[in-house]
């Protein structure tokens, strides 16, 4: 045995392995939250279980799946991505979590770099319990899956920024309310289960700019109809992504 075996070796541990931690720490908190699941998972596996199974909405020509899955996958998107990480975070700073981390080992944006590997663990989580249900539904899904996993990771970022910026601005209490507001709002008005075609020309110009709504079509144009990557769509999530992250990272309060 030499010595300085026993030696203590004070000292943080490696940021990668702070931030394997707090992804699994902030994963198992999230699907631990009954809230957090009923919006994430239960809510979209019933609208696209419901609106495919019963005849309610005119979606076009096709199967009902076809135009609901890609729909309901951006719904899951922006539910965690989001609303749930939005009511999350917004809670932790009202609690002082988050000026506690801040004041650990672990650097802010590690955190922040959890927090979002954390929303990506969870969307695989919700494509593939989706992808099995549409699929058993009827679902023929067609397109490039690499231009499926680049408008989601666009989507996840766009809707991450709008989320961290409404919880590091708003109180916890306004952040909750709001979150689910836009929630519900976006899955009526962002062309989830409803076609944009529905509404008036004017309208239908303002909804296409929205994240879900450009997240959605985006998605349906690929696994629907099978084309390449939508360049427009894309751009769309870009632009909110750049703005969301950006507000977010200038106004973001920790405490």
């Amino acid at each position: 045995m030499s010595a300085g075996t026993f030696t203590p070796r004070p000292g943080a541990a490696p940021v990668s392995r702070m931030i394997r931690a707090q992804t699994a720490l902030e994963t198992r908190m999230l699907l631990r939250n009954g809230e957090q699941l009923l919006l994430t998972v239960i809510i979209p596996a019933l609208l696209l279980t419901l609106f495919s199974s019963v005849d309610i909405i005119d979606t076009g020509a096709g199967n009902s799946v076809d135009f609901l899955a890609p729909g309901v996958l951006a719904l899951a998107v922006m539910s965690t991505a989001f609303t749930g990480q939005a009511i999350a975070t917004g809670f932790d700073r009202r609690y002082g979590v988050l000026k506690r981390l801040g004041a650990s080992p672990l650097p802010r944006w590690a955190l922040m770099a959890s927090k979002t590997l954390s929303v990506l663990v969870t969307e695989v989580l919700q494509v593939a319990l989706l992808t099995g249900i549409a699929l058993a539904l009827g679902w023929s899904p067609h397109g490039n899956p690499f231009s499926v996993a680049a408008l989601v990771l666009l989507g996840t970022a766009a809707f991450s920024g709008l989320g961290l910026l409404m919880a590091g601005t708003l109180k916890a209490e306004v952040t909750l309310a709001a979150a689910n507001l836009v929630f519900l709002l976006l899955l009526v008005g962002g062309g989830v289960i409803v076609p944009l075609e529905k509404f008036p020309g004017a309208v239908r110009d303002v909804l296409a700019l929205l994240p879900v709504s450009a997240l959605s079509d985006g998605l349906r144009e690929v696994l629907q109809h099978g084309a390449a990557l939508p360049w427009g769509d894309a751009a769309v999530l870009a632009a909110w992504a750049v703005l969301g992250l950006g507000a977010a990272a200038k106004w973001f309060r920790w405490e």
